[in-house]
């Protein structure tokens, strides 16, 4: 009897699961293309093909969307496993080419990082912490790198993390806007050459 309820429970919470799906898919195309102070909750719902209600009872406030359209981005990150080892450049233009994959959410994160630096944006925490690991963790990868004695003479781990997320950054931007002159993970691959012995 428990089995049976369990099993029936699932198609409910399956369907509840896909518009909550449905809604960030859409909330990420319409903050990518409008940004987030712009993009509406209307814009949201008419683009998941939904009422404004439906959209509500799944997400109340509209910060709570956008964290949700944030978590989702993350998620599409590569994990150690999707690359050699211990090869940090590898991991970054594997990355960079993985994102060409995917322009809007690229769009999504360039659109909304240059947003938050507005005062009392939703986002800014979440791309304030952001930087803060970024450049923590390529940091410890550089040092890695400084202590296998694979880093060229004169290069900084911190320094070289900055540049990393202010090439990265820049370059994404680029490709948003000329995909068909700028390639990313070339330019990050060069970058690596320039600093990896």
């Amino acid at each position: 009897m428990v089995q049976a309820e369990a099993a029936g429970r699932r198609g409910p919470y399956a369907k509840s699961a896909a518009k909550r799906e449905a809604i960030v898919a859409a909330a990420a195309q319409v903050f990518a293309e409008n940004g987030y102070h712009a993009g509406s909750l209307r814009e949201v719902a008419g683009a998941a093909g939904m009422s404004m209600s439906t959209l509500m009872h799944h997400f109340g406030r509209k910060e709570d969307l956008l964290l949700a359209v944030l978590a989702e981005r993350d998620k599409r990150r590569l994990e150690p496993d999707q690359y050699e080892p211990g090869d940090f450049a590898s991991l970054v233009v594997a990355q960079a080419r993985a994102n060409e994959s995917v322009p809007g959410l690229v769009a999504l994160y360039s659109v909304l990082a240059a947003e938050s630096t507005t005062r009392d944006h939703p986002a800014r925490g979440y791309f304030s912490d952001r930087f803060d690991r970024m450049r923590e963790q390529y940091t410890a990868e550089f040092e890695a790198l400084s202590a296998a004695g694979r880093l060229r003479a004169g290069v900084d781990p911190r320094t070289a993390a900055d540049n990393l997320v202010a090439l990265w950054d820049g370059m994404q931007l680029r490709w948003l806007l000329q995909p068909d002159e700028v390639d990313v993970a070339a330019a990050l691959r060069s970058y690596f050459e320039l600093v990896i012995d």
